[in-house]
This record gives structure tokens, sequence and C-alpha cells, in this order.
């Protein structure tokens, strides 16, 4: 008889909600998630549209009803606590929201978990923007370098990760983070750097607007892709010691390249184009950061298959189709 395995994600909507279904499916999971209510219904799931096999239901980290009736209904074996309110800038704007969802909502999910499921696995989405500034003196960011995070987001991150590795030591429960580098995709919102730079060039191409307004271009980030992070994901959840580990490219790139790589792709020159705005700016910045991934690489064998060129391309490709 096959060992059941019943996967709960929270934040199943999201980019790394989508490919992480496909990977846990294709591996023979029951695949559910947690949707938050959308007030426009028909975006409510469009990264999950091609995926029929997938049981979906309204719930909230903020809300201890709805997370206790979930998980015990799906009484899951492997819990991806992916739901956050995401975007780092807008973070600055709604700090309370943030520390409640990505900090107090991870508190919500775990004393379930404690209570209800205790023999399942739970894995943590947690952030390379926990780091901040901090890096070590080689110019690399890996599981010891010290955590001095600059922005709500950061400090609402570095709380949950605390507290996953509380509840782990404190209820011996299998609770692990995967500290991950920023990670793009077609399916990526197009109000994060990396998909407001590709769509906006593509439409400098077909002629609907003139210039593209950014922030800093000169922060640099490690970008890998969200089909490669999330494979990541369930190598860290199934390895038999629940620990950290960080999931990096090892290579970092600014704003500044990403402008050349996806405007030269599409044979126009991005300084014909860009300019800088000071409302994407953040209050305090975050200028650098850069994975050391070899702990996982040796450990689980990870590694990344795309290159950050070639995830660039296949963005603009994507969006050269949508916009036709």
């Amino acid at each position: 008889m096959s060992e059941r395995k019943v996967a709960l994600i929270s934040g199943i909507a999201g980019q790394d909600g989508s490919y992480l279904s496909e990977h846990l499916l294709e591996q023979g999971y029951d695949v559910h998630g947690i949707v938050r209510r959308q007030s426009t219904a028909e975006n409510q799931e469009t990264r999950l549209e091609h995926l029929s096999d997938v049981h979906t239901y309204y719930g909230d980290l903020t809300d201890v009803p709805s997370l206790t009736n979930i998980v015990t209904s799906v009484n899951p074996t492997h819990i991806f606590n992916l739901g956050a309110m995401s975007h780092v800038r807008i973070s600055f704007n709604v700090p309370s929201y943030t520390i409640q969802t990505n900090g107090l909502g991870v508190l919500n999910l775990l004393e379930i978990y404690r209570m209800f499921v205790p023999e399942a696995k739970f894995y943590q989405a947690s952030s390379s923007e926990m780091f901040g500034n901090t890096i070590d003196d080689d110019k690399f960011q890996r599981e010891t370098t010290p955590f001095n995070p600059v922005s709500p987001y950061g400090c609402a991150k570095l709380l949950a990760y605390n507290l996953v590795r509380h509840y782990r030591n404190a209820y011996k429960l299998h609770a692990c983070n995967g500290i991950l580098f920023n990670h793009e995709s077609p399916r990526r919102g197009s109000n994060f750097v990396t998909n407001k730079v590709v769509k906006q060039a593509v439409e400098i191409k077909k002629g609907l607007r003139d210039k593209l307004e950014l922030g800093n271009m000169d922060s640099y980030r490690d970008w890998g892709h969200s089909k490669d992070y999330t494979r990541a994901m369930i190598q860290i959840i199934n390895h038999e010691t629940p620990d950290e580990f960080c999931v990096a490219t090892g290579t970092a790139h600014s704003v500044r390249d990403l402008c050349e790589v996806v405007f030269k792709y599409l044979e126009l020159d991005y300084r014909d184009y860009v300019t800088q705005n000071p409302k994407y700016m953040r209050p305090e910045e975050l200028k650098f950061l850069r994975g050391d991934a070899s702990k996982i690489r040796k450990v689980l064998g990870w590694k990344p298959e795309y290159t950050f060129k070639g995830m660039m391309h296949e963005m603009v490709d994507h969006w050269m189709e949508e916009l036709s």
C-alpha cells in the first residue's frame, strides 16, 4: 500500500504555489490549498486554472477558525506555508498588516499544526530579506550569516523563522525553513521589479508606452527561477532531519543589469527609456543579496536548472505572446 501523501499549501494561488502544486501532483501527492479572497474573483486562481486536481479553500493566516477548519478536514502529511504579504516595498506602507500576516499568521498555523497534526512535516517560506545589509567577508550570505532585516517584511519573516525553529525544538516537530533568495517566473506579479521591467519593456517594444519608471537601479539581487526553488522546497521538507537551507544561484545582478538583458533581447537600449522615480525607493534600502547554496547542493543534491538570462528571456517571450 502506497504511503499517504497529502500536501496543504497556504498561498497556493501565488507564483510559488502554482509551481509547487505541479511538482507535488507529479510526485503523487493529493494537493490542497488555502486561497485568500480577493474582490476580483476572475483573478483569484488564474495560476491554477490548468490544474484540475487541486482542491482550494478560502482562508486567511490571520483567521484562526478558517485555518483550524481547513487543517482538520484535510489532515495533511505536509504543510507548506507560502502565504504572506509578499511585496517588500509595500510592507513599508502596511507594516502592521505585514507583521500580523507574515509573523503572527505563521504562529497561528504552527499552533494548529502542533495541536491537530503534529506528525506532519512543516515548511516555512523564509526569505533572504532577513539578512538585510549583513554580508560575510566573502560577499555571500549563508545559513550562518547574522540576520539584520531592513523592512517590515524582513522583520516579520525573521519572527516566523525563529518561531519555526522554536516549535521544532520545543515540541519535537518536523518543522523546517527554506531561506529563499529572489525567484521569478512568467507567473510573477507585474508590480515586482523583474516582471514590471519585462512587461513594460515589451509594451515599449510594441509602442504601447514610451518610458519605464524604476527606483534604485543599483540594488543587487540573486535572482533564480521559481520552478527550481519550489523543487528545493520539497527536498527540504522531506529531508530526514528538519533543518534550514539557503536556496540561491550564487550570482548577483543589479536592476541595471536586469534592464540591459531584457531590453537587449528586445533589440532596444534601456538607457533610452528608463527613468528613476523616488516614489519607488525604499525608506531603507537593501543593497546587495547573494546566496551561498553549497549546503543544499551538498546535503540534498539540489542545483538550479535555469540561468538568469534564460529566465528573463522566458519572461519576455511570455509577455510578447500575452500582449500580441
